[in-house]
């Protein structure tokens, strides 16, 4: 499903812990870390689409999470020319997204990765709230910048101010803030799938 502008309809996920910390993780057969993320069919609701996304790409269902807050309408990024499928009769040329902030109820144990044929992950970790806006591949970082920075405030108010603090300008950057604190990965929690199958050639 793509819209008249060439944009595809998509959900993104930001499932965090107690700690105010985030689930990151890395696409298989990649060096490409990223949140979950998926695109929508004709008949779903955002909602109804993040559910789906959530289960096939982590295992996690309903009963395991709590829906905190949601980003209002579209934010949209742009594919980078490499992953433009002119060929295409409809071309996408980027992505159209509603983003979830989630917290995990109950023990990370029910994380799976590969519950389906091509699973989209083979590993993840839990990550620092800011820390995927400096470490997501380029032509993510500005719609991950605009997803987070509305999801913040619940976060904060979840986990408290010491573990989402609040970004500060960074002088070098005249775009606007990139200083977000601790950046640490913090390599508790996650796993590797089993005999996972690569994933699909464009970002998804």
């Amino acid at each position: 499903m793509i819209d008249p502008d060439g944009y595809r309809p998509n959900v993104g996920i930001v499932i965090m812990n107690a700690e105010g910390r985030v689930f990151w993780a890395r696409r298989v057969h990649r060096d490409g870390w990223q949140f979950p993320q998926g695109g929508m069919n004709t008949d779903e609701t955002p909602l109804e689409a993040m559910y789906r996304e959530l289960r096939e790409e982590t295992g996690l269902l309903p009963q395991h999470v709590e829906v905190l807050a949601a980003t209002p309408g579209w934010l949209r990024y742009r594919l980078p020319q490499r992953a433009i499928r002119r060929r295409d009769r409809l071309v996408c040329i980027g992505q159209k997204q509603v983003w979830f902030l989630l917290q995990l109820k109950g023990d990370e144990s029910a994380v799976r990765l590969d519950l389906t044929d091509k699973p989209e992950f083979d590993h993840w970790r839990w990550v620092d709230f800011w820390y995927p806006l400096e470490h997501v591949v380029t032509f993510k970082r500005g719609v991950y910048s605009r997803a987070l920075r509305h999801l913040a405030p619940t976060a904060r108010s979840v986990a408290g101010a010491g573990a989402i603090p609040t970004p500060q300008p960074d002088p070098r950057d005249a775009r606007g803030p990139r200083s977000y604190g601790r950046q640490r990965p913090r390599h508790s929690g996650g796993g590797a799938t089993q005999g996972g199958m690569p994933a699909e050639s464009a970002p998804n």
